[in-house]
């Protein structure tokens, strides 16, 4: 692909009176990363409420009850891969536009159906098996999104600006995060424990309907990619006939899962398995645990779009080896000023809203520079099985990891060792990114 070529799809739709097409991509590709990211979080800070409605039969502990949990967290992750693989082998073929409005449509169903399902006291054994399946079919199309929404993103980028177009992916799951987080913290006010258990819970899973439904006319509207139309011919049939090899293929994602794990790895500690590790490990309230998700969340937020638009500067792997040395620097400094009884609320508050932050510059650039190290005819379901694989390992793991090892050796420091352990395998695989990749033009 020319530079020419990239100058003309940025401005693509930049005719008077209609809004451009890349901004209509950027708001499409990111409202159901939104919803996703807002669900998955909802779950985890409900954790302590689901396990008790759905996996605690009589006899069973508390702790049994939530490392349950957070098996069915995990598992529906690891169907992530296998949405990445079957929606992005469509997304390749027939286009990103339709593979994105099935995949919305299936993650609004899935998400709803956990507001309505019986619990453990209704139905017996079969609530934790119907929970499970809810969180299959959410696991299917949230690896389904990841690669259409990215390529959507970065496709329609204007030049030098990919970097930051992309980050608005990883910005709209921060807000998801912080959503999920706000309307939990919210409930947990408004509402008795004895009504947050019974019904309240339910609120959030809900709300996906309205959304959804927004989401599937914002994406009913969205214009397919220039550059898939180039790649495919112009043609609404399968793409160009000469694709890249399979070991080629394969060879980026796994370098892909490389470049991402620490991101995983430090997300999901820091950032949703949080309330549950405060809460049953520290003796937080569950307003606390929120409290502090939520100032989290928010250095995460406000990190991702100028990490974004920093990388299309100096580069992706400047920004991402920063991210990732700052969390190898801070994780150990941070669980030690949480378990101190002494330290103040605010000196808690910045600990936490750096760790988050350190979590943006990985997250900013993170999207870009998966979609530049695939082509057109792979990309959709190359950088979404590299985001899938890495999330469904070290993301849908962490908690189960984390509450089990803790449960077993009473260490309380577990979720620091997680982190810089990941992140210490993951640098090396981002030190070998190419300094100039920002530069090059993105890969028919």
């Amino acid at each position: 692909m020319t530079a020419t070529a990239e100058a003309r799809d940025g401005e693509a739709g930049n005719g008077k009176g209609a809004p451009p097409a890349s901004r209509r991509a950027l708001v499409a590709g990111s409202v159901g990363n939104f919803i996703e990211w807002y669900e998955f979080g909802v779950y985890g800070y409900f954790a302590t409420i689901i396990a008790a409605r759905f996996f605690t039969p009589e006899g069973a502990s508390d702790v049994e009850a939530l490392v349950k949990t957070y098996a069915s967290f995990a598992l529906a992750f690891f169907f992530r891969p296998v949405g990445a693989a079957l929606f992005g082998r469509i997304g390749d073929r027939i286009g990103r536009r339709p593979t994105l409005i099935l995949v919305v449509s299936l993650m609004t169903a899935a998400t709803a159906a956990i507001g309505l399902l019986p619990t453990y006291a209704t139905v017996g054994a079969a609530a934790p098996w119907l929970l499970t399946l809810a969180r299959v079919l959410q696991g299917l199309s949230a690896g389904g999104e990841f690669g259409g929404a990215v390529s959507v993103m970065t496709e329609f980028a204007p030049p030098g600006r990919r970097g930051l177009y992309g980050a608005w992916q990883s910005f709209t799951v921060a807000l998801g995060l912080l959503a999920g987080a706000g309307l939990a913290a919210l409930l947990a006010t408004v509402l008795d424990e004895a009504a947050l258990h019974e019904w309240g819970w339910r609120l959030p899973f809900l709300l996906a309907v309205p959304m959804g439904l927004a989401a599937l006319w914002l994406r009913l509207r969205l214009e397919e990619t220039p550059s898939f139309r180039r790649a495919s011919g112009a043609k609404s049939a399968p793409a160009v006939a000469s694709p890249p090899s399979a070991t080629a293929t394969r060879r980026a994602i796994g370098l892909g899962v490389g470049r991402l794990m620490g991101w995983s790895a430090a997300g999901y500690t820091f950032l949703v398995v949080m309330p549950s590790y405060l809460q049953s490990t520290l003796g937080a309230s569950f307003q606390q645990a929120l409290l502090a998700t939520v100032v989290a969340n928010a250095g995460f937020a406000l990190a991702i779009l100028p990490a974004g638009a920093l990388s299309d500067r100096i580069g992706r792997r400047a920004v991402m080896v920063a991210g990732t040395v700052a969390l190898i620097a801070l994780a150990f400094p941070l669980l030690d000023l949480l378990q101190d009884p002494d330290a103040s609320p605010a000196a808690r508050a910045a600990a936490v809203f750096a760790a988050g932050a350190a979590v943006g510059l990985l997250a900013g650039p993170g999207p870009a520079m998966l979609a530049e190290m695939f082509p057109t005819t792979v990309r959709y379901t190359g950088l979404g099985l590299a985001y899938s694989l890495s999330n469904a390992v070290f993301s849908g793991s962490a908690g189960l990891i984390i509450t089990e090892l803790i449960k077993r050796t009473g260490n309380a420091d577990i979720p620091a060792l997680y982190v810089v352990a990941v992140c210490a395998v993951g640098l090396p695989a981002l030190l070998a990114l190419r300094g100039d990749d920002h530069r090059r033009a993105l890969r028919d």
